[in-house]
């Protein structure tokens, strides 16, 4: 039996878990694979015949996936296995592996750190995690994980001057600004740059996430409006881009140490009064 739970989905890209519990035994027929996908094995061991090479893959090792691959699977334990996949779409494969469409073959070495942030990624997403924050977080573990097979591929076309990277940064930033939910990789896109390289270089010169710096955004967004005087929190939450009112004051605390009452208290102004005719034509004469 397999089941399949998806975490995320935004075409671009999809993380999904999936739990095998077939008897030990050979595989069913063989069938041929629709999509590019990496996959982290969680627990367990199997067998995986792509193209008529056979691979044993553990908790150590990752494989990729390509369309048109004829794969089988055979199961040698019967306790099962457990496997995290992250989709990928043509264009996103191409940004990550230097332009070429097809990920490469064979099993990938996953090192203890790699392994760490794919059980986060999948923690972060069982917690309810911001879509856009997941997508990031998938689209760095995919890169870190290609660097293994090919550092030299992955790196192409990254930014190689400071000044270089300054402007990348800095043009992010001002498309974030004016479209704070702009999706990785479309931001990505837009500046010609991988994903990958896109998140690296952001964090490295902010020393924060483009998806942390995307919810900062969002949060001084809701700061203007409480001083504005909004009073309506599931409004103020669904305009400036926050999953619900609890998302919006979950971040709102974390930012400031205070709740958005409190805040409006402290920073708003009262709205001026409207002004009767009378008394407007009393400040004319």
């Amino acid at each position: 039996m397999l089941s399949r739970r998806i975490v995320v989905d935004s075409g671009a890209i999809a993380i999904e878990d999936f739990a095998c519990r077939h008897p030990p035994g050979r595989g069913g027929a063989v069938e041929p694979t629709t999509r590019h996908a990496l996959v982290f094995v969680r627990r367990g061991c199997f067998i995986r015949s792509a193209n008529g090479v056979e691979s044993l893959l553990d908790p150590t090792l990752a494989y990729c996936m390509n369309p048109g691959e004829e794969e089988r699977f055979d199961h040698p334990r019967s306790n099962g296995d457990d496997c995290t996949t992250i989709a990928l779409d043509p264009v996103l494969v191409a940004s990550l592996w230097g332009g070429e469409e097809t990920l490469p073959s064979g099993p990938l070495p996953v090192p203890p750190q790699l392994d760490v942030a794919h059980r986060l990624l999948l923690a972060a997403g069982r917690k309810g995690a911001d879509p856009k924050q997941l997508i990031e977080l998938a689209i760095t573990l995919a890169g870190a994980t290609l660097e293994q097979v090919d550092p030299r591929r992955v790196a192409a076309g990254r930014p190689a001057t400071a000044h270089a990277r300054r402007r990348l940064v800095d043009g992010a930033r001002e498309l974030l600004a004016a479209e704070p939910g702009c999706p990785l990789p479309r931001l990505a896109r837009t500046l010609a740059v991988s994903p990958h390289h896109l998140s690296r270089i952001f964090h490295a010169a902010t020393g924060q996430t483009i998806s942390r710096h995307r919810m900062r955004l969002r949060a001084r967004a809701a700061l203007e409006r409480l001083a504005d005087g909004e009073d309506n929190l599931a409004r103020l939450a669904a305009d400036v881009g926050f999953a619900d009112q609890s998302h919006l004051c979950r971040v709102l605390r974390a930012e400031t140490g205070q709740p958005p009452s409190a805040l409006r208290q402290a920073i708003g102004h009262p709205q001026p009064r409207p002004r009767s005719p009378a008394h407007a034509g009393a400040l004319t004469r």
